[in-house]
């Protein structure tokens, strides 16, 4: 009897190929695993031939996330990391490549059937991106999921948002099947905010008083290891929001709930916001980000009609909540720093 087949995958940020129609027969066995995220999985031998996947940004806050559903779904993750410090992940197929090395993609994606692609907003964004999925049309994936952005066709102004928006323009030009994700504002990225919120009492960010759809990145895990697994889902392209608007008042009156205390809205100065962003960023990043809040401001970051229920069906249930994220942090925030560290 012939080895069990497990999906490989490796995520990037880029293409995919018609799926392959080899058919293999095998017998239906279990082996348990203990899943690198800590996760019981359970493996079962089956009747198809699975899919190999490469993923490109998965040792982030979101590819992370990505890697832990994929491996919840018994995918057989390659994963594309930059350094070989990273390669010691347990029980993932790692590979050290760098999107702007063509040759180390290339090999990367020797053997690869799908690719997850998301690639960091960097200066050089679009020409990271454009190499991958360049590689996976040249190498036939059979998939490609991209990780985009919400609005993304109005906001051309915004550096990160118009990389997206060339990605896209190429990855639904041709002819590699393909999945866009679009979401919202993360969830997470609040997390860096703690001594703010801690010492200073204040939630920072401008999200103004129409607010945005921030989306959690639990869910936007979730929805691209499902396309990434299923065929069902080529050539669409899905907006990812959480299930409630969120303006400035209101996030800080879900802090302040959450903390036990008030927390007040520093407001719309976006001059000031730059400012203190370049004191933790480059300046091409701080201005980048201004902007975009900037444009939310102006053009609005809401949901549309249909979107939420769209997601929920999409991942079997209702996107998660910005109030139980909030709470969530804070409990994790108020443990002793060696029990985070345990965990």
């Amino acid at each position: 009897m012939g080895p069990a087949l497990v999906t490989k995958v490796a995520v990037m940020y880029a293409g995919a190929r018609t799926p392959r129609s080899n058919a293999v027969t095998l017998t239906r066995a279990q082996m348990s695993l203990e899943g690198y995220f800590g996760i019981g999985v359970t493996l079962h031998r089956k009747d198809e031939l699975k899919m190999k996947i490469l993923v490109i940004g998965g040792t982030g806050n979101v590819g992370s996330a990505v890697v832990k559903e994929l491996t919840k779904r018994h995918a057989d993750v390659r994963l594309l990391v930059r350094k070989p410090a990273q390669r010691s992940t347990p029980l993932l197929e790692t590979v050290v490549g760098d999107l702007l090395d063509p040759v180390s993609i290339e090999k990367a994606m020797k053997g690869v059937d799908k690719l997850y692609l998301l690639n960091a907003v960097t200066p050089d964004e679009l020409t990271q991106g454009l190499i991958a999925y360049d590689l996976a049309r040249k190498h036939e994936l059979s998939h490609v999921v991209y990780h985009s952005v919400f609005r993304v066709e109005h906001f051309k102004d915004v550096p990160h948002f118009a990389s997206k928006f060339a990605i896209e323009g190429a990855i639904r030009e041709f002819d590699v099947p393909f999945t866009i994700i679009r979401p919202n504002y993360f969830f997470q990225n609040d997390v860096s905010l703690k001594d703010t919120l801690t010492k200073m009492s204040t939630y920072p960010n401008p999200l103004g008083l129409v607010g945005i759809s921030a989306v959690d990145i639990r869910d936007i895990a979730e929805a691209a290891a499902i396309s990434l697994v299923s065929d069902e889902h080529f050539g669409k392209t899905y907006n990812l929001n959480g299930p409630t608007v969120l303006s400035g008042p209101k996030v800080a009156s879900l802090w302040g709930k959450a903390l036990g205390r008030e927390i007040k809205y520093a407001g719309e100065n976006l001059d000031s916001f730059e400012e203190q962003m370049r004191k933790h960023a480059p300046a091409w990043a701080a201005f980048d980000i201004r902007i975009m809040f900037q444009r939310y401001l102006e053009r609005g970051f809401v949901a549309g009609d249909g979107d939420a229920e769209t997601l929920t069906r999409l991942l079997g249930h209702e996107p998660r909540a910005y109030e139980d994220f909030a709470r969530e942090t804070v409990s994790e925030w108020q443990k002793p720093a060696n029990s985070r560290a345990a965990a």
